[in-house]
């Protein structure tokens, strides 16, 4: 190998994840913060939760305007169908609200 073109590798590395777990690896950064691991991951942890950074549930809900009628329809009569996953999303928010937010 050639010298001096390789990044410094740190065989005690350390990766700190949001939820307080700590991992020891090697790596070319000496410590790492990440937001999410397998440990606080929904997939692997099988809990259902939505992982929300600054709102992004809650402003495509309003984007495609889930689970709302638009103002024009609501004067008119029959109500339009709900958009496939829209009471799913609606009650997964309702379940949030309840709980305290995570800095």
């Amino acid at each position: 190998m050639k010298k001096d073109i390789h990044p410094v590798y740190f065989p005690d590395g350390r990766i700190v994840c949001a939820c307080g777990a700590v991992h020891d690896i090697g790596s070319t950064k000496k410590d790492q913060k990440i937001e999410i691991c397998a440990k606080c991951h929904p997939f692997y942890t099988g809990t259902r939760r939505i992982v929300d950074t600054a709102g992004r549930v809650e402003r495509f809900i309003r984007k495609y305007n889930w689970g709302q009628q638009p103002a024009e329809e609501e004067k008119k009569g029959p109500k339009p169908k709900t958009k496939k996953g829209a009471e799913e999303a609606l009650k997964i928010l309702k379940e949030m609200e309840g709980e305290p937010k995570k800095a």
